[in-house]
């Protein structure tokens, strides 16, 4: 079986598909991955075959104010951005790239639409990986207009209610519980866990507990003030704090640090949580699904994109609370990190999500359903 993954964005849209391609690997299958110009070299860090596909997308390496958050801009961005502007380009180039290393099935990120019309005029079936934990940020009515008219482009027929993205297979890295109940998920859904070997967690105290920091590897430079207010805000508290900034941003830009406050441009997400007793974030899909996976509680400061939404479950479940991004002073973020960890109700209901997702089959389940729907079983 020849298996070719495909991904629109950055890190955020390739991560999740990884566990999934390796499986697939490890499996004795034949696998490439395809992504913008610009994440070739992370594809090949990964170890896979690589191909470069589409248009670059948008990146700042300048720091940038924080706009007010905005889910109308956001949605905009989504239709505007990912489904007439980006899809095009990418299902040409998809086309050419299908032609040329003939898969049996595309596995590509929900995102990713111009793989979707690409691999439905190829004839090749085509399988989604969920990289929005909470669903109701891409919503078919939203995409529903330039992707109709980009299959007539192709000469496919209209698809009003959108099939197309969940027609074959559609893998899940989330926990069911953790969809909104408005946007159940179709019944071609697979939900798994990743399993995998565990780094060796970081050295923290063990006399005070532990709170990590992030926003993440795209809104990180567009935070404005973010970073100082937070770390303002958690410098005090009796605790160790972990921060990281991301590639883009220097340490030494918040100038020196008390001993308890270590702040890093990346450390590996896994080597952090096992650690933590509260996370605080900006409700990043990955982060918040790892946060969830070590049954640790999230104090969210969204900004933009499905952020608010993960927010929105996370309230909703218990797990952790969210605050503005634009106006939270230090205090309240303090005292927002504080009620968290002075209240067991947090962890319980991050654990139960912990535990829901310990349950479900590994990635190695999603192979054979790969394998069954190219064999036609």
């Amino acid at each position: 079986m020849r298996v070719l993954f495909s991904f629109v964005g950055g890190n955020g849209h390739f991560q999740p598909m990884v566990p999934v391609a390796r499986a697939v690997a490890d499996a004795g299958h034949v696998v490439a991955c395809t992504g913008s110009p610009a994440m070739v070299s992370t594809i090949e860090a990964a170890r896979f075959e690589a191909f470069p596909s589409g248009p670059e997308p948008w990146s700042s390496t300048e720091r940038m104010p924080l706009l007010p958050l905005d889910r109308e801009r956001e949605q905009y961005d989504v239709r505007e951005g990912f489904a007439r502007k980006t899809a095009p380009v990418r299902a040409a180039d998809l086309l050419e790239l299908i032609a040329a290393w003939r898969p049996d099935v595309v596995v590509c990120d929900e995102m990713d639409f111009g793989a979707m019309v690409a691999a439905e005029r190829a004839g090749v079936p085509h399988v989604s990986v969920l990289v929005i934990a909470s669903g109701s940020f891409l919503r078919p009515e939203v995409v529903a207009e330039p992707l109709n008219e980009l299959r007539a482009v192709h000469g496919l027929p209209p698809d009003p209610e959108l099939t197309m993205l969940s027609r074959h297979l559609v893998l899940v890295p989330f926990p069911p519980s953790f969809r909104d109940p408005a946007h159940p998920l179709p019944s071609t859904a697979f939900s798994f866990r990743v399993r995998g070997e565990r780094p060796e967690p970081i050295a923290v105290p063990d006399d005070v507990p532990t709170v990590y920091f992030t926003l993440g590897t795209i809104f990180n430079t567009e935070s404005g003030d973010l970073f100082t207010r937070v770390l303002d805000g958690l410098r005090d508290l009796p605790a160790h704090l972990v921060v990281t900034v991301g590639g883009r941003i220097d340490p030494a830009e918040f100038g020196p640090q008390p001993p308890h406050v270590r702040i890093e441009r990346y450390l590996p997400q896994d080597t952090v949580l096992p650690r933590c007793a509260v996370v605080v974030s900006h409700g990043g899909s990955g982060t918040v699904l790892g946060s969830l996976a070590h049954g640790v509680p999230s104090v969210l400061i969204p900004m933009g994109a499905d952020q608010p939404h993960n927010a929105d479950r996370c309230v909703a479940l218990g797990v952790g609370v969210a605050l503005d991004a634009e106006h939270a002073t230090p205090a309240e973020i303090r005292d927002a990190v504080a009620g968290v960890l002075a209240d067991p109700a947090y962890r319980v209901a991050a654990e139960r999500l912990r535990d829901e997702i310990a349950a479900q089959p590994d990635q190695a389940h999603a192979v054979a359903l790969l394998e069954g729907l190219v064999s036609g079983a």
